[in-house]
Parts: structure tokens; sequence; C-alpha cells
């Protein structure tokens, strides 16, 4: 099969596409024939050699993909080869075939195309597992989303908006903090020109923000404190601002506030087997009621993985990037 494969650490231009050995079906696996693959930071992160893949999993980066059942490994039920699936991965899915874990696969959801649902099970995992799971964030609630018009972001809006919340967001130019607003936010803060800790007191009376979904990290730490409210939850997914921080200890025994930092892909399978569990009873119904539909700015042939990279370095971008085998 034709897989990107990464030469050495560096930028996009080390992404190569190349003939590899195919992959087979272990065990309690799925082998699927790859339609298209989501881009993710952390593919990123791994060709430049900060984020190597965990092991036993695929060298080849990609979080996420749709596509058809190829093969069923031993022990397999309640799969037929041939059916439209997506599925999160622990790497391999910037190729033309990957074997997953079928506890990680997931049907496509009505009314998706199987292209578009590449772009669905990173995002679906991770904005599930942290606003419904960690935070438990509930009707009424007000949440901010960092970074709402990234793919995370665009989904999180989407998400906590049919959960009833209240949703703020962060974006960076004033056509993303638009397309915000279309997608559901009632509130779109530009980081640039805008505190984002005041527009939220204002926002909130001077309450803040229940719950923080913030792909910063050390950037942010202090001032999401600032603008959690009493019994605040934050959940940090990434660390594009850093990875050491300070925490006023003081600050948070006042508000009772709690910070949780999660990753995904470093999951132990059954973890992430209950994850996608529950957002194929969750979030896929929301989806096929077209109440969440995915974002996706743009879609690339799977030989231009080094300029899909440089596009999502950009930074110009408003959702997902996909690549298309």
């Amino acid at each position: 099969m034709r897989a990107i494969t990464i030469s050495r650490p560096g930028g996009p231009e080390v992404l190569t596409i190349a003939e590899v050995p195919d992959p087979n079906a272990g065990a309690g696996e799925v082998l699927i024939d790859v339609t298209a693959s989501g881009l993710n930071r952390a593919d990123l992160l791994q060709r430049q050699g900060h984020y190597p893949p965990p092991p036993g999993a695929s060298p080849y980066p990609g979080l996420e993909c749709s596509g058809r059942i190829a093969a069923l490994g031993d022990g397999v039920t309640g799969w037929r080869v041939g059916e439209e699936v997506c599925a999160l991965l622990s790497g391999g899915g910037y190729a033309e075939q990957v074997a997953v874990p079928a506890g990680q696969v997931l049907p496509v959801p009505d009314g998706v195309a199987l292209t578009d649902a590449a772009a669905l099970p990173e995002v679906a995992c991770t904005v599930f597992s942290n606003l419904a799971g960690i935070a438990h964030l509930a009707e009424g609630e007000t949440v901010l989303v960092h970074g709402g018009a990234s793919g995370i972001g665009t989904f999180a809006i989407q998400f906590a908006r049919a959960l009833g919340a209240r949703v703020a967001c962060t974006a960076g130019s004033p056509a993303k903090l638009a397309r915000c607003r279309e997608l559901g936010a009632d509130l779109a803060i530009s980081y640039r020109d805008e505190d984002f800790v005041e527009a939220i007191a204002d926002f909130t009376s001077g309450r803040g923000a229940d719950v923080i979904l913030d792909l910063m990290g050390a950037a942010y730490l202090g001032r999401n404190i600032d603008a959690l409210a009493p019994d605040g939850r934050l959940a940090v997914i990434g660390l594009q601002g850093g990875a050491r921080g300070e925490l006023d200890l003081g600050v948070m025994l006042r508000k009772r506030a709690s910070v949780h930092s999660t990753s995904l892909r470093s999951r132990p399978p059954e973890q992430k087997a209950a994850i996608v569990a529950g957002v194929g009873a969750k979030v896929w119904p929301l989806i096929a009621a077209g109440r969440i539909k995915p974002v996706i700015d743009s879609v690339f042939p799977l030989g231009e993985a080094a300029r899909a990279h440089a596009a999502m370095e950009s930074g110009q971008h408003v959702g997902k990037l996909l690549l298309a085998t």
C-alpha cells in the first residue's frame, strides 16, 4: 500500500509518500480501506519529532480515518466487510489501509458523506470525553472554548449548544469569529484584541465560565483560572502555549476550581473503546439529527500531505483539513 512516511524530524517537506507493507487485521482488529484521514496538531508534533507514536502503534501519522471494512480479525463481531465506517486511531491514518481495534470503530453517521466522516472521530471523542465526561458540562452552564475555529473548537461549540450550555469562544480573525457565531457561539472573543477574562466576566455578570476547554496550556493557565466561576472546571487538551506554568492555589481554593489535563492517543484500548461507545450512543444521534455537522475547510490528495501540513501551520483554516486516498 501507499502511506505517508516521515523521513526525518522536520518541516512539512519531510513527509513523503512511499510503498510500505500492507497491514493485517490481528485478533480483535478491523482492517479498513481508507477513504480519507483527518489532520490533527498531534500529526505536526509527530512530524517534528516531539510526539512519537505509542508502543505498538503504526509509525505513520494519522489519528482518525473513514473508509470501508476490508477484513475482520479473529473474534470480531458486529461488523461486516464492505461496511462504511470511521475510526479513532493511535496512528496510521495517512495510508491506504489501517488496522484498528474493533472497539475504536464507528459507523458513518446518517447524513454524513464517507469522506467527511474522517473529520469526526478524534474531535468527537476529545470533546465528548472532556466536556461531557471530565467536566460534566450541564444545561444552563457557560463554557469557554479556546480555539473556536479549530477542528476541536468548531465541534465543541456545536456539542455544547446541543447540551444546552451558553458558549463563548476565542478566535483570531473577524472571519473566524463570524464563523464561530454561525456555529452557535453566543460570544466570540478576539484573542488578539480583547482580554478573554474581562470578556467572560462581562458575559456572565462577573461569575465566570463554569467550564473551559483549553488547547494552549501554560500560556493561558493563570488567566484561565481567573476566568473560572466558583466550582469551575478547566480541561487542558493541548500545549500550543507551552507545558510549564504556575497555578495560584489560593485562587483555586477560593473558587473550589479543578484542573484536568488529558490526552486521547496514549489511553489504553479499553478506555478508548469506552469513549467511542459513548460517542456512538450520545453524539452520533446529534449528528444524524443535523444538530452537529463536520466543519471541513479543505481536502488534499494523500500525496500532498506536506501541503496539507503547511496549510495547518499557516493557521488560516476553519475546521478540519483532510487527506483523501
